[in-house]
């Protein structure tokens, strides 16, 4: 039997044994239930639409502060629908606030969530809002973000096809380093600089990746994936999984910033395996690359070809100067146990 994570999602072993073949009743109308790398459900309506679903933990941080709270609590379910392709319409949240959290922080909190889901026209329908006793974590609560449209218009990640072009957006790490920089400024400003403590800090409103997902509507994308937990690696590995694929990862074209890898190497993490919210994993057809490069140039998206998805028999391989690795399934991403060791080291 698997071990149970300490930290992070369920590992895929765990998942696939446990949540994937105990789903509660059957019902017809899920067309797509839970998969391991799919980041949404799909559900099939009436009148030929189809309804997308993701669910996500909800963010309190206070080293980070209220305002960028509310804007992760938001944006990450966002992402999560933008890899349909589609634009997120209606959000459900749960808040089981600390017991610390006042009326005036929660009012803060709430007038931030409130104003960046109005912002993509995202409808708040309901939840539940109360404190939980206990409660000391960065996480309080979760929420769930829908999206309709018509039916065959929705990507999923498991869509990817040998043959199909990795493409990325933007760069690796971006939540990662932000919220660090962030959250131990003075730290981060004495050991790396202050020019690479803006550049990081300066990221975080880069964690969202909506305006790509909204970009690949219009142009011939097979499939995208949100990168999460496990970083840009961890990320093409799950939709290699999801879409019964192998993958060949060039590692000289994955894209990591300066200021991510300062950020990175001072907290002893790699930044291609921590958590890089704001990417994109894209799967295109070869025959559409120049077209699909113009268009996110045109939206001054930057856009790095990884790799190419290959037959799953042919395994998930980074190529590296040294040879060539076999990727194996993510574990815990470092960014939590890197998080909470500098909270315990007391750094500023």
């Amino acid at each position: 039997m698997s071990a149970f994570v300490e930290s992070g999602k369920l590992h895929m072993d765990l998942f696939n044994r446990l949540i994937y073949p105990l789903r509660g009743a059957e019902n017809k109308m899920v067309s797509t239930g839970p998969e391991y790398g799919v980041d949404v459900s799909i559900v099939d309506l009436p009148g030929g639409y189809s309804m997308a679903l993701t669910s996500d933990p909800l963010s309190w941080i206070p080293t980070l502060g209220l305002r960028e709270s509310a804007w992760l609590s938001v944006h990450l379910m966002a992402n999560d629908i933008a890899t349909t392709s589609q634009p997120p319409q209606f959000a459900q949240l749960v808040l089981n606030l600390p017991e610390s959290a006042s009326s005036a922080e929660f009012e803060e909190y709430w007038m931030f969530v409130h104003q960046y889901c109005k912002d993509i026209g995202v409808a708040i329908t309901g939840g539940h809002t109360g404190k939980a006793a206990g409660q000391h974590s960065t996480i309080a609560g979760g929420g769930t973000m829908i999206s309709i449209a018509p039916a065959g218009k929705m990507l999923l990640s498991k869509y990817a096809r040998p043959g199909d072009l990795i493409m990325i957006t933007k760069e690796a790490a971006q939540i990662a380093s932000s919220i660090l920089a962030l959250s131990f400024p003075e730290t981060v400003k004495k050991n790396c600089g202050k020019e690479i403590w803006e550049k990081a800090a300066g990221l975080f409103q880069e964690t969202s990746s909506l305006q790509a997902g909204l970009c690949a509507a219009s142009l011939p994308v097979t499939a995208m994936h949100d990168v999460t937990e496990g970083g840009l690696l961890g990320a093409i590995y799950e939709m290699a999984i999801a879409a019964d694929c192998g993958a060949i990862i060039d590692s000289e074209e994955l894209p990591v910033g300066t200021a991510q890898q300062a950020v990175c190497d001072l907290f002893a993490i790699d930044p291609l395996r921590c958590i890089g919210a704001g990417s994109m994993i894209m799967a295109v057809n070869p025959e559409h690359e120049a077209t699909v490069l113009h268009q996110f140039a045109l939206e001054k998206i930057k856009v790095s070809v990884v790799g190419e998805f290959t037959a799953e028999e042919q395994g998930i391989r980074l190529q590296k100067d040294d040879g060539i690795e076999t990727l194996s399934r993510p574990g815990s991403d470092p960014y939590w146990n890197a998080f909470f060791q500098a909270l315990k080291n007391e750094w500023k």
